[in-house]
């Protein structure tokens, strides 16, 4: 999705067709695994979710999982709530500026895929090795 130079920054609703958008692009197999993950777009995560992590400035946070990945859950566990991948618009419009080289959309699609690799169980470390290879 392209603006125009005379259009305000993009909505948190614009954000979120973004992600709708991004999701519905990503391999039939990775949807599937990760098709109950609830995708919420906010402005800034919540200032306990921010004091949780250890995080003083959020501008610092562009995405965040939250719940029970897949590698620790069992069929014998009560159901857990649905999970949830947050992207947060404002860090991420601000790195969009700052780095110049990606689309909105690139970087909308870089956020949810890292935020959905945390579903599946993959730890940063695990994440960054997979981009390193791509």
């Amino acid at each position: 999705m392209t603006f125009p130079a005379d259009t305000l920054a993009p909505s948190l609703d614009d954000f979120a067709r973004i992600a709708r958008a991004a999701f519905d692009d990503l391999p039939d197999p990775f949807r599937q695994l990760a098709g109950e993950a609830v995708i919420r777009v906010a402005d800034f995560a919540e200032d306990d979710v921010l004091a949780e992590l250890g995080i003083e400035e959020a501008f610092e946070l562009t995405g965040l999982y939250q719940g029970v990945d897949l590698s620790r859950r069992s069929v014998l566990d009560p159901l857990p709530q649905p999970s949830m991948v947050f992207l947060y618009r404002r860090p991420i419009l601000d790195e969009w500026a700052e780095r110049g080289n990606v689309t909105l959309g690139e970087l909308i699609t870089h956020v949810l895929v890292h935020e959905i690799g945390h579903h599946f169980g993959l730890s940063d470390d695990d994440i960054d090795a997979i981009e390193a290879r791509e």
